[in-house]
């Protein structure tokens, strides 16, 4: 590969093809959900059991998988993350029962959690303080492409092979990826021979593997982490916030069902239009704080309004979520409420790199990540079977409510925005 050919952008390209294999694998049971239902006779309760499943695994896989990706490096921790979760997705095709499929999903639940904060700590090797939130929104948009492209596929796939097959098929996608991936991430950016002089300084002159003592320093503990107000500012934020994401990608195929009675094909048709405003938004987002940055803006004043800018985004959206009459005004009303949603997380997920440096960062984001998942349990996985029983009114008004809860606990706890002591 040519010297000069931008090496950062390949590698959080090829993160982000991750990202989507992810999504995809997540979502097809909720979009094939109904076709699974009618074969097996399970139920809306068991098919919430069955989330709870994949949400416990994978909040307890966030905070594995954070010191995982610290002691062994974001190549290998990827290769082993996305073996071990499509090897799970294709067992999904056998499953008979309740418990087997549970089984699968928290499997594939364990596994998923590493892509997060092996993202982000691949983000803080690669790329300049100023470039992160673009970079975290390009891995992002790979969730948000994911999702849009799972639907009307996994629908396609459902059409021509079954729900059986189909979920070994989606399940091959991420064995294929692991080949450019092993090719291209043969090294991080000081020692690796495709990086150019040029970009070498561009990327070690501003991250923390400019700083031989932060790079070769051990992984934060939990304890020592959990210490810190910044942690829990990065922890409190995501328990409030990622609800918002998670309530869609686990409830809006039901929620089409329920309110407008799709089945599969016209879930296929519809589902995708809400992630397509989150993968602008995580595009917009990132770009926006990284503007601010180029602008002379400090670190802490470019995150603060663009994670404030992203909250007061998803306002309208919901109100128009709450009054749709129709499935066009329902998905264009969410797809508001993910873009304002993608453009405050891009920020906050780029905070554990804003705060920490080398070998720290895995660890914080993926406490963090524990801590978002926890907040879904709470909030998507368990009060919106209850409250949707009566509408998915008081559901949306709930999910609403998160946001300002969420930014509030964020600049309280906070602080200011700005680089620890590496070494610590």
């Amino acid at each position: 590969m040519p010297a000069r050919c931008h090496i950062r952008w390949w590698i959080i390209g090829l993160i982000a093809v991750a990202t989507v294999i992810n999504y995809v694998d997540r979502t097809s049971l909720a979009v094939m959900w109904p076709a699974i239902t009618k074969d097996t006779g399970l139920s809306k309760d068991a098919y919430a059991s069955i989330v709870a499943v994949f949400m416990v695994c994978y909040a307890l896989g966030q905070a594995l998988s954070g010191r995982f990706f610290d002691q062994v490096g974001t190549r290998m921790g990827f290769v082993v993350s996305i073996v071990v979760w499509s090897a799970a997705c294709a067992l999904h095709g056998a499953a008979r029962t309740v418990a087997a499929l549970a089984s699968f999903r928290g499997l594939l639940g364990l596994a998923e959690a590493g892509n997060w904060p092996g993202a982000t700590k691949a983000v803080a090797e690669w790329f300049p303080r100023h470039e992160r939130a673009f970079a975290q929104g390009i891995f992002n948009a790979g969730a948000s492409l994911g999702a849009v492209v799972s639907a009307p596929l996994i629908a396609w796939l459902f059409l021509l092979f079954g729900w059986r097959a189909t979920f070994v098929v989606i399940g091959a996608l991420g064995v294929l990826w692991v080949v450019p991936w092993w090719i291209l991430a043969r090294a991080g950016p000081d020692k690796h021979p495709w990086v150019s002089p040029e970009e070498r300084a561009h990327i070690l002159g501003e991250t923390s593997a400019a700083n031989p003592a932060a790079a070769a320093a051990p992984a934060l503990s939990w304890t020592a982490a959990l210490g810190l107000r910044q942690t829990w500012a990065v922890v409190v934020s995501r328990f409030f916030l990622d609800p918002v994401w998670w309530l869609f990608v686990n409830w809006l195929p039901i929620y089409l069902t329920d309110r407008f009675g799709f089945d599969v094909k016209q879930i296929g048709l519809f589902g995708w239009v809400p992630y397509l405003g989150a993968a602008i938004g995580s595009l917009s987002g990132g770009w926006y704080s990284g503007y601010l940055l180029r602008q002379g803006w400090t670190v802490n004043r470019a995150r603060k309004r663009a994670i404030l800018t992203g909250a007061l985004l998803t306002a309208p959206g919901f109100v128009g979520a709450v009054l749709a009459g129709s499935p066009l005004v329902a998905v264009l009303s969410i797809a508001v409420v993910l873009a304002g949603f993608q453009v405050a997380i891009n920020n906050i997920q780029t905070l554990p790199s804003d705060y920490f440096g080398g070998r720290l960062v895995g660890t914080v984001a993926g406490i963090g990540g524990m801590g978002a998942v926890a907040g879904v349990l709470v909030f998507s996985t368990w009060l919106v079977p209850v409250l949707s029983k009566i509408s998915y009114t008081p559901v949306f008004v709930m999910a609403a409510l998160l946001v300002p809860v969420s930014v509030g606990s964020l600049f309280l706890l906070g602080g200011e925005i700005k680089r620890l002591d590496d070494t610590r």
